[in-house]
Parts: structure tokens; sequence; C-alpha cells
């Protein structure tokens, strides 16, 4: 189309991105508020398609903290404007300044009755990862797609399911029933299961609200459950996540939970190894047909400083994959954003460390032998 322009959407285009998203869409609408924080603070960049002075068509990718991973999260063309390729150009633009940003993969979510949108992303090489079941507000599913950015590398991927917590404090849980599940399909992955997890393997306390759990507590979970467990971690006190409350009292009761844990570790005879996780030790337990656990500083993925559970999925020559379970809709982090995320490898040896103190835990899965 003559005269049209794509480039990045600036803070003064706010009224006309707003304008053009109503005019697209009846339901699912980014707010002006959403456009606002997306301009001006998000973790994330906005492209528009200009023709004359008006926007025609605008795409808003999402890019996540400390993994290569772009979401396309809208994609929206003026009606009168369609039948020139706009939408192609606009996603083209957002791969490229994808890539730009170190991210290797674009994920998305469209309508299965939305056609033409469909055809776009399957003749651009975007491949299906599943449906998600009342996705849109009218309660629509939503097809899943992403796409390698990098040259149509063989990237590696699991059939880890994946399993959202429920409650705030409940990430251990989570991601041990991802990793049992992994080891055995059948294995019933509800929130009674979760909250049965939980506690077992609390540590009661932590620096606010609710406990969460401690390696050798969700290692006890899985071993009394009929799975195979080994534990790492890297220190062999009893002062495990004291740093994270700060009544004497309260420490006194996490390490009272921490040696009772210890001693029903030791009377189950579960190896427990003195060291801390890398991302090499996660590697070797993949390629042992194992699904590892791991605590990481939930810092480098969200910002937050607690610690936080996720489960490790899949490697191959180019990233480690995590199940992140815990998506946060009103922070645009959905169940999307937390699949099989690729991290690289020096990004997750830098993760796997929490607290002052470095702590380092991993519980390692496997099927009972």
């Amino acid at each position: 189309m003559t005269g049209l322009s794509i480039g990045q959407a600036l803070p003064e285009d706010l009224q006309q991105l707003v304008d053009l998203e109503n005019r697209c869409f009846q339901l699912d609408r980014l707010s002006r508020r959403s456009f606002q924080h997306l301009l001006t603070h998000g973790h994330a960049f906005i492209l528009k398609a200009v023709l004359g002075d008006q926007i025609v068509g605008s795409a808003v990718v999402l890019l996540h903290r400390s993994t290569p991973l772009a979401r396309l999260y809208s994609l929206a063309v003026d009606a009168n404007a369609r039948g020139h390729q706009i939408g192609k150009r606009l996603l083209q633009q957002a791969e490229s300044r994808a890539l730009d940003h170190g991210c290797s993969f674009m994920r998305l979510e469209v309508r299965p009755d939305s056609t033409v949108a469909l055809n776009l992303y399957r003749n651009s090489h975007y491949r299906d990862l599943g449906t998600v079941t009342g996705y849109y507000e009218d309660g629509a599913p939503a097809f899943r797609m992403e796409k390698a950015l990098s040259g149509g590398a063989n990237f590696a991927r699991s059939k880890a399911p994946y399993y959202a917590q429920t409650l705030p404090f409940t990430c251990g849980p989570a991601s041990l029933i991802m990793a049992m599940k992994a080891q055995q399909p059948d294995f019933t992955a509800d929130r009674s299961a979760e909250l049965d997890i939980w506690r077992e393997s609390t540590t009661v306390y932590m620096t606010g609200g609710h406990g969460g759990c401690s390696a050798d507590g969700l290692a006890l979970a899985a071993h009394n459950r009929g799975f195979d467990v080994e534990i790492l971690i890297n220190t062999k006190g009893d002062d495990i996540f004291t740093s994270s409350v700060r009544e004497p009292e309260k420490k006194e009761v996490v390490r009272l939970v921490q040696q009772d844990f210890r001693r029903k570790v030791n009377a189950a005879r579960i190896p427990v190894k003195t060291t801390t996780a890398t991302s090499s030790d996660l590697r070797a337990a993949l390629d042992g047909d194992k699904t590892p656990v791991v605590l990481i500083s939930h810092y480098r993925l969200t910002g937050s400083r607690a610690p936080h559970w996720v489960t490790v999925t899949a490697a191959d020559d180019h990233f480690i994959y995590i199940h992140d379970p815990e998506p946060d809709p009103p922070e645009n982090r959905f169940e999307t954003d937390c699949m099989n995320l690729p991290v690289a490898d020096s990004e997750l040896d830098r993760m796997v460390n929490y607290g002052k103190d470095r702590l380092s835990a991993a519980v390692l899965i496997s099927r009972r032998k």
C-alpha cells in the first residue's frame, strides 16, 4: 500500500491506538490504562502501521524477563485498510524487533474461528502448541501457537504437562505435581493433591503469610507417593529459609521443621548431595530420565524477591526449558508465558541461588525402580 509506514508507537499515539483497538475488537480489548503502561513502563513494545496521519494497524509484543521469549499479545488492522498485507508486515516487523531484543521465540493465542489470522500465522510458520479452553472473555477457546525466530533451529520440546498453582504459596507442590505427572502420566493433578503436598512439605513460615516448601519436604512427599527421589542442596545446616522470617520464634519453628524433615529423609534413605545445582546437573538429570524441581530466585523472572519452585522440562543445545507454575494475568503473565520457558544455561545458573545465603536446592524425580 503506497504511503504506508510501520514504526514504533509513541506515548502521543495513545488515543489513536485505543480508538483502533475499539474499532477492531468487540471483546478482550486492551484498555487505555494498559496501552499507557505498555507505552511508558511495560516490558514490551508496540508497533504502529500509519497511512497518512492515521494509525490503521498495531502489534503489541510483550517481552519475558530473563528468557528469550516474546509474546504477540495483540495484532489489530482497521477493517477499512485490510487486503493490503498490513497484518503480515506488522508481524514480520514484530518478529524482527523481537530478535533485536534477543528473543528466539514468538508465542501467541488466536481464536479458532479467526480464519484470516490463523492463515497468516500458519503461512508465517507458526506451529500449534495446543488449545486453551475458556481463554477469551466470551468463553471461547484459543489456539496457542509458537515460532522459532532463530532460523528454524531444532529446539527441544517437552511433553511434561502444565499445572498452575492455585494459591500464592503452593509453587512447590505445583512444580512437584508437574514433575510426578511427567514421570507417571496417570498421576492425578488437582487442587486436592496440591494442598496435600503443601501440608506435608511446608516450612510453616516465610517472609509473609503462609510458608513455602523445602526441598526435603517436597522430596518426602514424592517418596511417599512412590517415586524415586534425590536432593541436591548446598547446605548441611537447618537454617534453610530462616533468613526469610524475622521473628526469633518463627525462625526456631522453621529450624525444627527442617530438622524433622531431614530425620525423615535420612530414615527413608533418600540420597542427599551437598552441592549447588548447576545447569550441567539439570541436563544430566534430564539425560537420566529424571525430572528436576528447582528452587530459583523469582526476581530474575518477575522482579519478585520471593523464593520460587519451577519444573525443568527439557533441554537442547540452545536452552534449558522450565515450567513456571505461577501465571499472573493482572501483570500480563498468562499460562502461555509460563510453559516451557527457554532459559540460557548461564542465566539459569544465576537463577538457582536464592537470598543472601545463596541457597541452592533441587529435587530430582524419577519412576521407582
